[in-house]
């Protein structure tokens, strides 16, 4: 990956919330921790577009996400902390066929496109169930197949082993390790981030802490005394 942010700041309601941020991303499995009103998940919506900046400039792989927002979007997908919420339609087929859309794809290429997505997660027998007969782990996996369609090539993933049990974090510990696909994970789950390449630690919307995982993690957890 290539996420350039240039003196960004993002400011909400007059209320600085990112302060002056330059910052570049270019490893493949990158962790951002913090407490909750942070800034981590502000810093990371930026990426996708979803949160615009007050001031300054971000850059996806070369695009703009405000003068090129469409090409910048396309670069990357966001799962949401509930992967409930991004599961809009009644059948998880129909849902991941909703984001080939605007793709004007034949009706047979579409099919082709929703099967392959779903054989690479192994789930092609929940191709017609509903989000609320899916597991906690299946959910994950139907939330990454609803976005890895679109064949972007950066993934942005919001506490994504939150709420889950040890049996459903596994797995989807083990499918992130495994995605060929650029990673980027908001987590409060040390134990998935201490597997990255590069930790952020956010903190009052500034960046408090950069680099190898283990003393980034380490730094986080002297600073709220929470025992290693």
């Amino acid at each position: 990956m290539d996420i350039h942010f240039d003196k960004v700041e993002v400011r909400f309601e007059g209320r600085t919330v990112i302060h002056p941020l330059d910052l570049t991303l270019s490893e493949r499995r990158i962790g951002i921790i913090g407490l909750n009103g942070s800034g981590k998940t502000t810093i990371a919506r930026m990426i996708n577009g979803l949160v615009k900046p007050s001031s300054g400039r971000v850059t996806v792989n070369g695009f703009d996400t405000l003068a090129q927002e469409d090409e910048a979007r396309g670069q990357s997908g966001f799962i949401f902390q509930n992967p409930q919420n991004q599961i809009i339609l009644p059948l998880l087929r129909e849902d991941i066929a909703l984001g080939l859309k605007s793709r004007k794809l034949s009706k047979t290429d579409v099919t082709a496109a929703v099967d392959a997505v779903l054989d690479r997660f192994g789930i092609r027998h929940l191709g017609d169930r509903r989000a609320h007969e899916l597991s906690g782990g299946e959910l994950q996996l139907a939330a990454l197949a609803s976005v890895l369609v679109t064949q972007p090539k950066i993934l942005v993933m919001d506490e994504p082993t939150n709420q889950l049990d040890i049996k459903n974090r596994n797995l989807v510990e083990e499918t992130i390790r495994t995605l060929p696909e650029d990673v980027i994970v908001i987590s409060h789950d040390l134990n998935l981030v201490e597997g990255m390449e590069r930790v952020l630690l956010v903190r009052g919307g500034r960046i408090a802490a950069d680099g190898e995982p283990a003393r980034v993690i380490g730094e986080y957890r002297a600073m709220h005394g929470v025992p290693a």
